[in-house]
């Protein structure tokens, strides 16, 4: 098991969660003890994804147990009443599949890639795994010490990782969004089989998960077959009502430096807190969108260009949005400065170019290549079943709908030049943002 994908999560930027296009053919149903079923039909080839999402991630953690969500995807991998500890993953990787899972700040997700006629195996070994998991005092604690030293490896001995660790913490200074996914060290030390246990009780039921079953199938085949397995699990109560203390307006820039000696190249980072794709008002999540292709989406991009191209203040710069989420989210820009251009003037031209943005009419050349850019990408992205399952289930546990997915193209398509200004002039504002400097610690020495 690797939790890679949920640390990245935490830590870096990285390509767009914008919806995909739906595919053909894709349905929604749920069974009578309330659990949802996405099945994406894609015959291609005669291979499955199967993947469990449960609507619960890091900022649903307890106060006090950061960590435990991540903890528990660890401990998923323990063993059943039925099955011990390593059946499951053998047995997938004697059929030739591939099994992961990771950890988001709002969902926990299982997954195989295996032969389309196994998927009736795989349904019986998680739906075990969702109600019949057993966990001891000696697999706890090893496996508590494993996720310390994972800790240790991407965080602490990562000064990038520390620094973006530093931003959210100061970017969600309420929110639990601003605690990391795998937790603060001194709370994941004290974490116990009693913490995994009351948190698996309360969040991994099938009226709390989504399956998303993804490639060459039929759905009334998967509905049936999901009827058999995760059907017979009784819900427990209504799902977890998802309550989290939201952040108060910021009204204050901030700023973040950090210096250490294992820095070879300085970097900036500016995260701001926008709404997301389910807190935005209608149009406005998908303007930001935009927005971020725009300004930093590759080499045709406006920071890219002036910044890299023109001006020679940096050799790399982009900007991310963070759409998938359940409350508001994040919109990062950043930048590797060029040699000998210090972060302080690499931040005011920064800056320059995103006032000179927001004061310039956006031509309708510009924007119809951004639109057409992000909607290619996302049709490319279709030829991947797992990413095409991911997508759903982001949206699903983020509290959108299929719906939602299959639209996206259209309200891309239904941007104006005048809303990305409009999103640029109210969410890009220097007081809702953090922005962090990352240097050798010779620089702040000398």
């Amino acid at each position: 098991m690797s939790t890679q994908n949920s640390v990245a999560i935490a830590l870096t930027p990285g390509p767009t969660t914008a919806p995909a296009p739906a595919a053909p053919g894709v349905t929604h149903s749920k069974l009578d003890n309330g659990m949802e079923i996405v099945v994406i039909p894609d015959p291609r080839t005669p291979v499955v994804t199967h993947m469990v999402w449960y609507k619960n991630g890091s900022a649903d953690d307890p106060l006090g147990k950061s960590g435990i969500a991540h903890f528990l995807e660890h401990l998923m991998f323990k063993g059943t009443k039925e099955h011990p500890q390593g059946a499951f993953s053998n047995l997938v990787a004697e059929l030739g599949g591939q099994e992961n899972a990771f950890t988001g700040y709002d969902y926990t997700a299982y997954f195989q890639r295996i032969g389309k006629e196994h998927l009736e195996t795989l349904m019986r070994f998680e739906s075990d795994r969702m109600t019949n998991l057993v966990l001891s005092d000696e697999v706890v604690g090893p496996e508590r010490e494993v996720v310390l030293e994972e800790r240790r490896m991407r965080v602490d001995n990562d000064p990038g990782a520390q620094l973006d660790e530093t931003l959210q913490a100061t970017l969600f200074a309420h929110h639990p969004y601003g605690t990391p996914i795998i937790g603060w060290n001194h709370e994941i030390e004290e974490l116990s089989r009693e913490d995994a246990l009351a948190y698996y009780t309360r969040f991994y039921t099938p009226e709390n998960a989504i399956l998303i079953v993804a490639g060459d199938v039929v759905a009334r085949d998967v509905e049936a077959l999901a009827a058999q397995t995760y059907g017979k699990i009784p819900a427990r109560a209504q799902a977890p009502s998802r309550r989290r203390p939201q952040e108060p307006p910021p009204r204050a820039v901030r700023m973040v430096t950090l210096a250490d000696e294992k820095v070879e190249q300085p970097s900036h980072e500016r995260i701001f807190v926008v709404p997301s794709y389910t807190t935005a008002a209608p149009g406005e999540a998908e303007a930001l969108d935009v927005l971020a292709h725009m300004l930093g989406g590759g080499p045709a991009s406006v920071l890219y260009e002036t910044l890299v191209g023109e001006e020679k203040l940096a050799v790399s710069v982009g900007a991310y949005y963070m759409g998938s989420a359940l409350d508001d989210t994040r919109f990062y820009v950043f930048a590797t400065p060029a040699e000998g251009v210090e972060l302080k003037n690499l931040d005011i031209a920064l800056d320059r170019v995103l006032a000179k943005f927001i004061a310039t009419k956006i031509s309708e050349e510009d924007l119809r290549r951004a639109k057409t850019r992000m909607i290619a990408d996302a049709v490319y992205a279709r030829d991947s079943q797992v990413s095409l399952a991911r997508w759903y289930g982001e949206a699903l546990a983020t509290g959108l709908a299929v719906k939602d997915v299959a639209d996206w193209p259209d309200r891309i398509e239904a941007v104006t030049g005048a809303a990305i200004t409009e999103a640029a002039r109210e969410w890009l504002d220097k007081k809702r943002s953090v922005t962090g400097f990352l240097l050798p610690k010779e620089a702040v020495d000398a």
